[in-house]
Formats: structure tokens, sequence, C-alpha cells
């Protein structure tokens, strides 16, 4: 209808209303020029009608605080009456990857061994001091024999480098062995060792020389000592080196049993180039003490695990199964 032809009141509001619009018009072109020819600062823009842009969120820092600091498995020993279990354990997840029947004697409980890289088991099957060397793959299968009389007694009796050499002892003899050929090669003067232990990566021993500890890469050797505490010490057949860095500084050190049963627990890491011990961080008994390959120290206890960076700073803990918060670490890897 024409604003003409309607009553005179109407015909006044609808004038007002079209004055009103073409002034709101006339401002909005105003503001456009003065942007477009860079006067005054533009008018504010208007509040946008749509979800602020995707980007914002997707550009948003995830956080990491729930995840795990060891992202890789983790390998225990488990025993029942009859068998010696391998179990695997990733975040909270735990599988038995390999059952070991123990047979007769006590070798094979005293000396089932997980490579470094996860990948191999070894143990000697049968006897109570010697018996037949065995490997497998992680799960149990591809079973070999690499040779009968091997030595099965004390804390060590197999030793990794790395995870593809063995060392073992036959007649009273250091015999290393490589896993992929199964058969022994000379090992150099690392190679014929009493007591010694190989860093994961295969390039530093920890041993001892005329009663002396020291650490060697082949062509450095350092010495290095710890008084181990006078009132634990008594208890024991003395200590020796249970790990050792990838950089050959830092050694984790244990107790020797007071038999012949294995003794697999670490109770402090020493600086092999002050001998002097290493501060760790979080609380409870500590059971054993693990480097790994990526420089991470795994500090196992009683109450857990504490996870401590190249440095030995906190970088987490981690929650055990209760299936496996009793059983033996033999190894982790990422």
């Amino acid at each position: 209808m024409s604003v003409f032809a309607a009553t005179p009141a109407a015909r006044t509001a609808r004038l007002r209303t079209l004055r009103q619009a073409l002034a709101l018009s006339a401002a909005a072109l105003a503001t456009v020029g003065l942007s477009a020819c860079g006067n005054d600062k533009p008018a504010p823009a208007a509040a946008p009608t749509s979800p602020a842009p995707a980007a914002v969120t997707t550009a948003a820092p995830v956080s990491n605080a729930d995840a795990s600091p060891l992202a890789g498995s983790r390998y225990y020993l488990g025993t029942t009456a009859k068998e010696a279990e391998i179990h695997a354990v990733r975040d909270d997840s735990d599988q038995v990857t390999a059952r070991i029947p123990l047979g007769t004697g006590e070798c094979t409980g005293n000396t089932v061994t997980v490579s470094p890289d996860g990948k191999r088991i070894a143990w000697v099957q049968n006897g109570d001091d010697s018996g037949t060397l065995m490997t497998s793959a992680i799960d149990g299968s591809q079973r070999r024999t690499l040779g009968k009389g091997i030595n099965c007694l004390g804390a060590r009796a197999l030793v990794w480098q790395g995870g593809d050499r063995l060392m073992s002892h036959q007649g009273g003899k250091p015999v290393l062995i490589d896993l992929t050929s199964g058969k022994p090669v000379d090992g150099g003067a690392q190679g014929y060792v009493t007591g010694g232990v190989w860093s994961v990566d295969g390039k530093w021993l920890a041993s001892t020389r005329d009663g002396k500890p020291y650490v060697t890469d082949g062509t450095q050797t350092r010495e290095y000592t710890w008084t181990p505490p006078k009132a634990e010490a008594v208890q024991h057949d003395g200590w020796q080196a249970r790990g050792i860095s990838t950089d050959g500084r830092y050694v984790s050190v244990g107790w020797l049993g007071t038999d012949p049963s294995r003794v697999d627990g670490s109770v402090a890491i020493v600086d092999t180039t002050t001998s002097e011990v290493v501060e760790l961080s979080g609380a409870g008994e500590v059971r054993s003490i693990l480097f790994t390959a990526d420089n991470k120290v795994i500090v196992k206890r009683a109450t857990g695990i504490t996870v401590l960076d190249a440095g030995f700073q906190p970088a987490g803990t981690v929650q055990e199964p209760a299936a496996v918060r009793d059983l033996t670490l033999l190894a982790y890897a990422a």
C-alpha cells in the first residue's frame, strides 16, 4: 500500500521509519568511505554471527599430563610351581607372552632373562649347577639349544651384550655367543669377563679387575668406588654393578646374595667420574634400577615406578598392575 494512501497517523509513522532507514544507510556509506581513504580509525566491525573459527580450537596446545612416561613395554619374571612366566606390560595391560617349564633342578628359575630390546628370552634348562642353554623369541616360539654344561649359579649367570649377544660360562670359561648365528664369537678384552654387565646398547661394560670396579668402552677406562651402608653390608657377600648408562658415566649397584640364587635388585646409582652416589627422587624402598636405551632411568620401588630423565630429574610415575607389582623387572624396550 502507498504511504500517501494511508491515514495521516499511519503516514506519519511510516515516513519516520523511512527517514531513519535512509539515515542509517548514509552513515554506513560514510564509514566505508572513511575506512577506504585511511582517515580515522574504522568503526568496530559488527559481531560475527558464526562461531569462533575452528583453527583457534585445533591450534590450542594439547595436554600430555596423563601420558605415561614409559610408552614402551616392561618385561617381568614371574614363577609358578611348574613354570616361569614372562609378563609384558604396556600402560595398564599385562600379558603373559611366554611360559617356560622349570624342568628339573634350580637352573631355569635362576637364569631366565630377557634381552634389552625385548625380542629374546634366554635361560639354562634343567640341572642345579649347570644345564642346557636355551633361547627363544619373546613369545616363547623359535626355541633353540645353544650349548650344554652352562653354569647357572650366581646372581647373573647370563649377561646380554645388546640384543644379539649373550655371555655365559661353560666349564668355568666365559663364552660369548652371537644369537643371530648361534655360534661363539671373539668378544675381545670386553668379551671375557666374569661378573660384568653391559649397557643396553652393548657399548659400555662395567666389571671388576683385581678387586677394583671399573667401566670401559674398549678405548677409555675409569675406576670408581662405592662404600655401601655398613648396617646393610654385613647382611651380604658384597656388591657389584647391575647396570650401566649408555654413556658409561653411571652404574647401578646391588648386593650379591648370601647363597647361589639370583639377586636382581639395585640399591643405588654411582657416578663413575666422581664415585659419588646420585640422589634419586621418589619415595619407597628401591628394588631395582634400569637404564634404558632412550636415556631414561627406571627406579622400581615398593610403591611403584619412578621414572627419571637423563639428568635424574623426575619424569613421572607409573602404577604397576597388581599381578606384577612384586615380580622382578627384567627389561624395558621403547
